[in-house]
């Protein structure tokens, strides 16, 4: 599937924290990717980062992101 545009290197992204009841995640708006579980004591401080890389695998497409915290 091809999925142009959406993410790119070098961009600054804006996410959206969400919470479980044992866990935080979090949304690259607008709606693009979600992460994982991530437990309480590795929440995130800052919503803004820049994406360092875009990988696409069998299992999807993965996003890494570098926050200044």
């Amino acid at each position: 599937m091809e999925r142009p545009g959406l993410v790119e290197e070098g961009q600054e992204i804006t996410v959206t924290e969400g919470l479980l009841p044992s866990n935080y995640y979090y949304t690259i708006d607008p709606a693009v990717a979600m992460s994982g579980n991530i437990p309480f004591r590795d929440r995130l401080k800052s919503r803004k980062g820049k994406v360092l890389s875009v990988l696409e695998n069998e299992r999807g497409y993965y996003i890494t992101v570098e926050f200044d915290e």
